[in-house]
């Protein structure tokens, strides 16, 4: 109730233009400030874009499947070189086989574990031999590859979380500093993969908001770090897209609660009982299902970051209750923003 009230008052607000050249308004010029303005159909302007996209390579990574997959058909189309870095290419299996299929001299998948420093290096060298002027580099890189899980602090072991973090976090800042000389060539950028989970904490989701809040706070450093030297780096922030990415099917939710209950400690499955046990596991059901099953959002969102002249620091792709929902767990008290939606 409380959460609708205060939504009403940004419906009938209206915001005046400021000139941020007009020194009468006590703002000094910024060389990297837009508004995230949106046409009425929801997507992005392209007014000003970079020119020869058709020259332009961009790495991503996660691409057997869900935004990778999705993601790199749609730069394809827009003309980039995509090198679609896959965990499944050496067996032919997932989205590789797909990519391949299409019989593109733009579109290259690469065999690539994020979690893996030997097959990164040889990722990094297929991609610098392969480019066609290595002095040039590469423009873009996409760090999507990740992995989700759920589960109460108590019901979550420590393997879990470690191997969570590997992927999410670790894959990131692992492959960012690999392509990071080739990105500084161009100029390019970097674009990573966050969540709404990076934003708001969510209860039974500890191990993936932990490494979406590091992924948050490594691409502002990096931000920091590579202003200077002509990169610019954006953050994606997803909002309900688990209907969209098949990262949760019944079986597998089923799966990971029972797997998830017989490694309880015993004072644990005592403490909380199966009854509360299923009743968490419910909930975690109904949030899969209620997500958004178009990921274009966020499709167009990283493909802004890489093309537009002046990308975005951080992107939004979620539906209005989520926006309003993070606006006010990450600008409002504590203890009113967790009256309003956790307690």
């Amino acid at each position: 109730m409380l959460a609708t009230k205060l939504s009403r008052p940004l419906l009938n607000f209206s915001v005046k233009a400021l000139n941020f050249n007009d020194p009468g308004n006590g703002f000094r010029p910024m060389k990297r400030f837009s508004f995230p303005l949106l046409s009425p159909c929801g997507s992005r302007s392209y007014a000003n874009e970079v020119d020869q996209i058709g020259s332009r390579a961009v790495l991503i990574t996660g691409c057997d499947s869900g935004f990778g997959f999705a993601l790199a058909k749609h730069l394809h189309d827009k003309g980039f070189i995509i090198y679609a870095g896959c965990l499944q290419k050496d067996k032919g299996e997932g989205g590789s086989k797909e990519l391949d299929d299409m019989k593109s001299d733009r579109m290259r998948t690469v065999q690539l574990n994020v979690c893996d420093s030997k097959e990164m290096d040889r990722a990094v060298e297929h991609v610098q031999n392969s480019l066609e002027d290595p002095e040039k580099g590469l423009w873009g890189l996409v760090n999507n590859a990740g992995i989700s899980t759920f589960g109460e602090v108590e019901f979550t072991s420590m393997d879990t979380y470690m191997e969570v973090a590997e992927v999410n976090l670790w894959g990131t800042v692992r492959t960012t500093k690999a392509f990071l000389p080739l990105i500084r060539r161009s100029k390019g950028r970097v674009v990573n993969i966050s969540s709404m989970m990076g934003r708001m904490g969510s209860p039974a989701r500890s191990p993936y908001c932990i490494t979406k809040f590091g992924v948050e706070a490594f691409s502002d450093c990096l931000r920091y770090e590579m202003q200077p030297q002509g990169v610019m780096v954006s953050i994606v922030e997803p909002g309900n897209f688990i209907a969209g990415t098949n990262l949760y099917s019944p079986e597998r939710i089923k799966a990971i609660a029972d797997k998830m209950w017989d490694e309880l400690p015993e004072i644990v499955r005592k403490d909380y009982g199966r009854k509360y046990f299923d009743e968490q596991v419910s909930k975690m059901e109904s949030y899969c299902n209620s997500g958004s099953r178009d990921t274009s959002p966020v499709i167009e969102s990283v493909a802004h970051a890489l093309t537009a002249t002046a990308p975005y620091t951080r992107y939004h792709p979620m539906d209005y209750y989520w926006w309003l929902r993070m606006q006010i767990m990450t600008h409002m008290p504590a203890a009113i923003a967790d009256r309003l939606y956790v307690y």
